[in-house]
């Protein structure tokens, strides 16, 4: 049978939308919203300037025509924003979406989590840096303990939600607490995934010295124990896989630095006031808030979507060099929502 899915021009389906509710966070980790820029004083959006649920689920049923079948809600901290299991719930009644998951640093998942779950959320992943609380509290730029974090997590469990960790790992930062929180992740039978240190935006500091990849990574990981490669579940998963020898705890890399996977991205980004972004290291958007507010009808606005997928050619981490890390201008990780 002929595959009949939206595809761009390197025969990519359209399969993940990816929203981003809120530009705010209570954490000013270094790699996302460092505090030296985005300080007390920093001017976020206005709540005019953010899609309202209404708008985001308006959106999100089209892109549902297109072949999206997964929504991952995002930030800044998606829970700062009010009363977003609302929002979940709209997102799970609609016809084809198969899976809601959130991006959270998981503080506020101990207010959150069984609304959530109730709403139809399935999976968190839980952006958990370092167990220690002084490396932690360098990633983060807050004062905030880690038990704040663990917490949230252990409520995301009782309610049933997928838990996930993800660290993001930057050399001489917090490369001393990958074996640690490994063996606190295998302990408690949740899935960890290892991010390596990317140059999302302009403000992170970014460059290849301070990336610990994958390779590195995983021979740390063979003091806990073997790991054992497992196939990819789906075509466009992100994370290489493996589980732990006589375990079924999952371990899994993201590698954009060491072994891209723009051949395989299914992924779109709306921003909080609504841009579609076709790629994480974009230098601009396209303005769907503008469109939804006009009187352009919403089958019009669809056809504009599927238009931007067929255009599209991006293969940023490809094509990366040190150059272009440093010379393009691509949004930052707050605004288009990681």
């Amino acid at each position: 049978m002929k595959d009949v899915r939206l595809k761009d021009q390197y025969e990519r389906p359209l399969r993940d939308l990816r929203i981003s509710v809120i530009d705010q966070c209570n954490f000013r980790c270094s790699y996302c919203m460092p505090k030296e820029i985005f300080g007390d004083d920093y001017p976020f959006m206005s709540e005019g300037e953010l899609l309202s649920f209404q708008e985001i689920v308006a959106l999100a049923k089209q892109f549902t025509k297109l072949g999206v079948e997964k929504i991952r809600i995002t930030g800044g901290e998606p829970l700062m924003r009010k009363n977003v299991s609302q929002l979940v719930e709209q997102l799970a009644d609609l016809k084809g979406i198969h899976d809601i998951g959130m991006t959270t640093n998981g503080v506020y998942l101990v207010k959150h989590a069984q609304a959530l779950k109730e709403a139809g959320l399935k999976r968190v992943n839980v952006s958990l840096d370092a167990l220690s609380n002084a490396v932690f509290q360098e990633m983060t730029g807050r004062n905030t303990k880690v038990d704040a974090v663990l917490r949230g997590i252990d409520a995301a469990i009782r309610a049933d939600l997928e838990v996930k960790v993800n660290m993001v790992v930057k050399k001489g930062v917090n490369d001393n607490e990958i074996t640690p929180l490994a063996a606190y992740c295998k302990k408690k039978g949740i899935t960890l995934r290892f991010i390596e240190f990317m140059d999302v935006g302009q403000t992170n500091g970014w460059n290849f010295s301070k990336v610990v990849t994958k390779k590195e990574i995983y021979e740390q990981l063979q003091h806990i124990a073997p790991l054992v490669p497992m196939e990819k579940a789906y075509f466009g998963e992100v994370a290489s896989r493996y589980r732990y020898q006589g375990s079924n705890v999952e371990v899994g890399f993201i590698s954009s630095i060491s072994e891209t996977f723009c051949s395989s991205c299914t992924r779109a980004r709306i921003s909080a006031d609504g841009k579609l972004f076709t790629c994480l290291f974009a230098e601009t958007g396209y303005d769907l808030r503008k469109l939804i507010r006009s009187t352009a009808s919403m089958d019009d606005i669809g056809k504009h979507i599927e238009d931007i997928w067929k255009r599209r050619t991006d293969r940023y981490s490809e094509e990366r060099t040190e150059e272009t890390a440093r010379n393009r201008r691509k949004i930052e990780m707050s605004y288009i929502g990681g």
